[in-house]
């Protein structure tokens, strides 16, 4: 093949790329109206429990510190993966969870359609040592970031478990984000 007939074949095949996907879900793309439409209302974000802040903002990227599963009436989802709790309770608590974050990363945003991209979620699971599911629990995180920013907040992650997480929490998750330039 020629250097002309290459570069023919080449500019076929970018300008047959269909665009209107990447258009209608930047058109569509309202994090803030998915969450009403799945009927969550963001709690105010839970103050962090000790000398630490609750996300840290560098460049494009925020860090959020790890958060876990509490509720508005301030009590946790406690307990032990492989002993007290049950890999559906547990699956919950990850997703109350995914809620506090998302209302941390609100307060730090004003505008949750400024996330461009979730990049890696870490799950860190209360589990007794011959628990495996890790994954089957920090899925109620993964899924519920999925449903509120589709395709954006798809993420790296890892599940892991712990022998022991503060308070007794089931769940830990901790999530970096890309976001908009200020």
């Amino acid at each position: 093949m020629n250097k002309s007939s290459f570069l023919s074949v080449f500019l076929f095949l970018i300008l047959a790329i269909p665009t209107d996907r990447v258009t209608a879900e930047q058109s569509d793309y309202d994090p803030e109206a998915r969450l009403k439409e799945l009927g969550i209302e963001l709690p105010a974000p839970p103050s962090p429990v000790a000398n630490y802040v609750n996300g840290v903002r560098t460049g494009n990227l925020i860090f959020l510190a790890g958060k876990g599963p509490k509720r508005a009436d301030g009590s946790e989802i406690t307990g032990k993966l492989g002993a007290e709790i049950s890999i559906e309770t547990g699956y919950e608590g990850a997703r109350l969870t995914a809620i506090n974050q998302l209302a941390v990363l609100k307060a730090m945003l004003g505008d949750l359609s400024k996330v461009k991209r979730v990049v890696k979620v870490l799950g860190m699971v209360n589990s007794t040592p011959d628990f495996v599911e890790q994954p089957a629990v920090i899925n109620g995180f993964s899924d519920l970031i999925v449903e509120v920013f589709g395709d954006r907040g798809r993420h790296a992650r890892a599940a892991v478990g712990m022998a022991s997480l503060p308070r007794g929490q089931s769940v830990e998750i901790e999530m970096i984000v890309e976001v908009e330039p200020e």
